[in-house]
């Protein structure tokens, strides 16, 4: 029996947001949908955009998903190891003095930071499947761990790709790119100081993130830690392969976000064939975000420094995926679109922002905070912005 009350729903006591059958919400839904799809339909033609739209979602499931949970496996084998025999333990008692000061969380934290740099975003995510490392923290610091995760996501990656381009065309990019890794620091921070602030908010500062129904404070495991039962190989095997199913789960859960949000983002961004024709292949598009960007150049080109408007087309395409955002610089490189300058932002704002668009709502809601979802965007958008801006100053006063 249900209990009616003041325009809500009650179910196992739990009051649910009731709206009236007819309301204006979904006209304006039908609308939005039908205008957005149509002028894009318009542009592309019917049967291209819905061609582009699903070869674009197969070939993110098959090139990028599948590429992030085999790295999603690697990484929660090897998390589950580090915490199993005490690194995260001891990375949380050692390093607490810094990373408490800097970003506001245990010591801990810094193994997510490994972990995301040399992987991606939802590599942080099989660290915090694992009790013991989520006893070093408070509950209201949990959700910041997207935005910290996020901000180092393919970092390895990016950093290696943009050496290489630079190298290919005799460009010495390594300072370029250290410069970059520092500007995805400070985006980071400003990231994951803003989200303490809404989760302090919701959730308090004094309840544990694990709570095992026996008063243990969190405070208890910056000196001790629980161990799997039975000898070093046993608990060596056990880790590895309690992780690892650990990575399959997650690269499963995060298929809805990274299809849905990129497949749009890269509609946005794209462009036709060479030949200016869209034929319904992957990754083409309006180009309505690169537009977006040549109308906002003169605010653009004194907060990161870009040599051309199209260089926007870079961080934007990172929303969505990183990888595609880097693809795009050897060629822009070429052309003298971009410099060296450009790559030292290009390398902080790919590597904070890192296709966050995609990812956030999948990591939020395997964290089991999916109503904080819109903060953590609101708080990386920031954040990345403080990468490019600071990536941008930096190189301009040593350089």
């Amino acid at each position: 029996m249900q209990d009616v009350k003041k325009g809500e729903v009650t179910r196992g006591g739990d009051p649910l947001p009731v709206k009236k059958a007819l309301s204006w919400e979904s006209l304006v839904f039908v609308i939005a949908f039908t205008g957005v799809f149509g002028i894009i339909g318009y542009k592309m033609g019917i049967m291209n955009m819905m061609n582009t739209l699903m070869n674009t979602a197969y070939s993110l499931l098959i090139d990028t998903v599948f590429y992030i949970m085999a790295i999603a496996v690697l990484a929660g084998a090897l998390s589950a190891l580090l915490t199993e025999f005490g690194v995260v333990s001891a990375a949380n008692k050692i390093l607490s003095p810094l990373m408490k000061p800097v970003y506001g969380l245990p010591g801990a934290s810094i193994i997510g930071i490994f972990t995301t740099y040399f992987s991606d975003n939802p590599a942080i995510l099989t660290l915090a499947d694992d009790d013991n490392f989520l006893r070093t923290f408070k509950k209201y610091q949990v959700p910041a761990l997207t935005n910290l995760g996020t901000a180092f996501g393919m970092g390895l990656i990016i950093s290696t790709y943009m050496i290489g381009i630079g190298a290919a065309q005799n460009i010495n990019s390594f300072p370029a790119v250290l410069i970059g890794n520092l500007g995805a620091v400070i985006g980071s921070v400003v990231s994951v100081r803003l989200m303490l602030i809404f989760t302090k908010g919701k959730l308090g500062t004094d309840a544990p993130a694990v709570d095992d129904g026996r008063g243990i404070d969190t405070d208890f495991f910056k000196d001790h830690r629980v161990v799997r039962l039975g000898n070093a190989g046993s608990r060596f095997l056990d880790a590895m392969l309690e992780g690892g199913k650990s990575g399959v789960e997650i690269g499963a859960a995060i298929i809805p976000g990274v299809l849905i949000i990129c497949s749009l983002v890269m509609m946005l961004s794209g462009g036709p064939a060479e030949d200016g024709s869209f034929t319904g292949a992957a990754y083409e598009g309006v180009g309505f975000l690169p537009w977006v960007g040549e109308k906002l150049n003169f605010i653009l080109k004194p907060l990161f420094g870009f040599e051309s408007a199209q260089c926007v087309a870079v961080p934007i395409t990172a929303l969505g995926a990183a990888g595609a955002a880097i693809g795009l610089v050897p060629n822009m490189l070429t052309k003298g679109l971009c410099d060296v300058h450009d790559i030292a932002v290009f390398t902080s704002m790919c590597m904070c922002w890192s296709g966050y668009l995609s990812t956030h709502i999948a990591m939020m809601d395997q964290l089991h905070y999916r109503d904080l979802t819109g903060k953590a965007i609101l708080c990386h958008t920031i954040g990345g912005l403080c990468a490019g801006i600071s990536a941008n100053l930096i190189y301009t006063i040593l350089f």
